[in-house]
């Protein structure tokens, strides 16, 4: 469904995101994580096509990425980020709403497909006439999934979406995610710093360090067959998980 074929990226002569090669399979979640700064989020914006890669190229259903494609190949992914990044002068349903209405949508078409998203994600009805600031953390973070959501994309692109949440909203809304997914069955890539949300979400992980990947696999196998000493001790430096997987 996507791939880079020897993607890379540096910011003033620093390498963000060292020649890579990546496939992503349809209708699969695949967990990007690794230490702040190792290139996990330049490898998301790239497959948006939102930065341009240095070298190589990001290819999406077979059609290259590039400034001819870059616009339909965008409408046909969703987005979400920390926090949902709504408009703070847009209702919820303006939010979700947005593009859609750019592209001419009649109003009947958006209400119906407003009503389904809030059923999906569990957003009570009413919070749709309400404005960002007032929505809670959970709340803002269904609307920014609506809206991702909204034109029915192939591809669901997730930054960190659940990072700012508290513990017991995050776990709640991981549940929920989850069984999204299954139901959906769209083609996820997801971005977390929680080795624990990346093994629960993810049908694979791909584990990455200074602008380069250092594993790619299941949880079991991170776990059980580290790549490098690396892969250990980060595993390892998250003792929940590591003690509970150790204990089973």
């Amino acid at each position: 469904m996507i791939s880079l074929e020897n993607v890379s990226k540096r910011y003033d002569g620093k390498v963000a995101l060292a020649e890579t090669t990546l496939s992503i399979p349809a209708r699969r979640t695949l967990a990007l994580i690794g230490p702040s700064g190792c290139g996990k989020s330049t490898l998301l914006r790239l497959m948006l096509g939102l930065i341009p890669p240095d070298s190589g190229r990001v290819v999406v259903d077979g059609t290259p990425m590039g400034p001819s494609t870059a616009r339909e190949l965008r409408r046909r992914m969703g987005y979400v980020m920390q926090d949902g990044s709504l408009f703070d002068h847009l209702t919820a349903a303006g939010n979700v709403a947005l593009v859609a209405r750019h592209l001419g949508w009649e109003r009947d078409r958006i209400e119906r497909r407003l009503d389904e998203l809030a059923e999906l994600v569990r957003l009570p009805p009413e919070m749709l006439s309400r404005f960002p600031q007032q929505l809670s953390g959970g709340q803002r973070q269904r609307v920014g999934l609506m809206r991702a959501l909204m034109l029915d994309p192939e591809v669901i692109l997730m930054d960190e979406p659940l990072g700012a949440l508290d513990p017991i909203i995050r776990s709640g809304l991981q549940e929920e995610l989850k069984g999204i997914f299954a139901r959906l069955q769209k083609t996820v890539v997801l971005v977390t710093h929680d080795m624990g949300e990346a093994g629960y979400l993810g049908d694979e992980i791909v584990l990455m360090r200074e602008g380069r990947i250092v594993q790619r696999g299941t949880l079991r196998d991170l776990l059980d067959h580290p790549a490098s000493p690396f892969v250990a001790e980060f595993i390892r430096a998250q003792r929940p998980l590591w003690t509970e997987a150790k204990a089973v």
